[in-house]
């Protein structure tokens, strides 16, 4: 193996995905030498399999559920159908747009890109292309893909992934979707826009299950509104071929058939045969294992994104990267609270939470040191306008600061950037209730509800 280096990197980073490229372009402002290197393109899961084109996806769906309802809005126009191969193509200009100016980016902080499979040769060395690139320190941010069950082989066709649906061909008549999590939902509502008949199966209680159980709740009453059907409270226990699509089991003894089957049963680590345990890296069932400043137990080593088992979200991986690079810089760090990291569902209508869930609370502080309020989106005037329906939901601990807000509803997702400030901020209701929310606007819901928390509700009864 060629050693290509009379230099050392500061920092060798293996994948070019949201955490890896974030701690790139960070520690190539604050001064590192660095070197990024990715087998497919910068931007990964997050730009070209996940966040960016699912959004697109859904938002293309909005458009026709406006179309489709324009009516109740005085307004005159026809749905014709749906090209998908148009929506592919905006689908895809958005992202093009996206990773030109990513590209741009790492070229204007002189980081060294690497483009190539890589794999960890060392502890201070990743192996590409034939050539060896040392560094002072590593970085592992090989990111995730699509996972299945056992026995359940994804073949690309009857049976598919998040990644095969991202690229189809057509809009299926109809679908069943393994999995009613962030994956399951999001596709699930955008395929119902698109005029699919969805039915989604989920072995747990509820559909988005890591969400307080009110908003699984709204959710659910939503998703039955607009038709689509789910199971939930059994697991998968088999798929068999049907001669014009698929026929799945369940444990209970139900039965689904549909065109097609997404499985949608969340991510797994990508560090197989990557050279990460020949080097001493500490594992967990295929997670790299880290301390609260993402350091492995190999000292010259840190992990973050989708490979550590910590929240598999875009902006929690930037976070990661960013803290690696302030630490190998020299600054000052700061663990990450990721109760305090703000998740959206971006199904239709929205889930928007951050901090813990009621029953969490209760666990934490005790049933009767907890406080719920759920203010009703029927009360907010710009929620009337838009025809949205959906609640803002607050957990404080009784005389103390508000530790959750959980919401659901259209647009919600852009509410949740003032929820985070009220979570990590400690914010009591009073202070919250004195700042002045513009009206109309779903974001004064925020506000109505804290004031009603404070106990001067306004547009809410007591």
């Amino acid at each position: 193996m060629a050693n290509d280096a009379s230099t050392v990197f500061d920092l060798v980073i293996l994948g070019g995905g949201s955490g890896g490229y974030a701690a790139a372009l960070r520690g190539a402002q604050l001064g590192l030498d660095v070197a990024l290197i990715e087998k497919n393109k910068v931007g990964g899961t997050c730009l070209h399999n996940g966040c960016i084109p699912t959004k697109a996806l859904l938002h293309a769906g909005e458009i026709a559920d406006q179309a489709r309802e324009s009516a109740e809005f005085g307004v005159k126009a026809s749905f014709e159908g749906i090209d998908i191969a148009a929506v592919h193509k905006y689908k895809d200009g958005v992202i093009s747009g996206l990773y030109k100016g990513l590209q741009g980016l790492i070229a204007s902080r002189k980081v060294t890109y690497v483009e190539g499979e890589g794999r960890l040769s060392s502890p201070t060395s990743v192996d590409v292309n034939g050539q060896r690139y040392e560094g002072r320190h590593i970085l592992l941010a090989t990111g995730s893909v699509p996972k299945s069950l056992p026995g359940l082989e994804i073949d690309g066709n009857r049976v598919i992934s998040s990644d095969h649906a991202l690229t189809l061909d057509r809009v299926p008549e109809s679908a069943i979707v393994l999995g009613g999590g962030v994956i399951g939902v999001e596709f699930a509502s955008a395929w119902k826009s698109f005029g699919t008949d969805v039915t989604i199966v989920e072995a747990l209680p509820n559909l988005v299950p890591v969400e307080d159980v009110n908003s699984s709740k709204l959710l659910e009453r939503a998703f039955r509104k607009r038709g689509i059907k789910f199971s939930v409270g059994s697991r998968f226990s088999g798929v068999e071929y049907t001669a014009n699509g698929v026929k799945v089991s369940l444990e209970n003894g139900k039965t689904f058939e549909a065109e097609l089957l997404l499985v949608a049963v969340g991510r797994g680590p990508v560090s197989q045969g990557l050279g990460y345990e020949e080097a001493g890296v500490a594992m967990d069932r295929g997670y790299v294992l880290v301390d609260e400043y993402m350091r492995t137990n190999v000292p010259t080593v840190s992990a973050v994104g989708d490979l550590v088992p910590t929240l598999q979200l875009a902006h929690v991986g930037f976070a990661e990267g960013i803290l690696v690079a302030e630490r190998l810089a020299g600054l000052q760090t700061v663990p990450i609270d990721y109760d305090g990291v703000p998740r959206v569902t971006y199904c239709h209508p929205e889930v928007a939470s951050v901090g813990i869930t009621e029953e969490k609370a209760k666990e934490l502080y005790g049933a009767d040191k907890v406080v719920a309020l759920k203010y009703n989106l029927g009360g907010n005037g710009k929620s009337r306008i838009l025809k949205t329906t959906g609640e803002i939901k607050l957990v404080q601990v009784r005389d103390g600061a508000v530790v959750g807000v959980h919401m659901v509803g259209d647009r919600m997702g852009e509410q949740v950037g003032e929820a985070q400030l009220i979570y990590n901020w400690e914010a009591l209701p009073a202070e919250v209730a004195q700042l002045i929310h513009a009206h109309p606007t779903q974001n004064e819901a925020l506000g109505e509800a804290h004031l009603a928390l404070a106990g001067k509700p306004l547009h809410s009864h007591d």
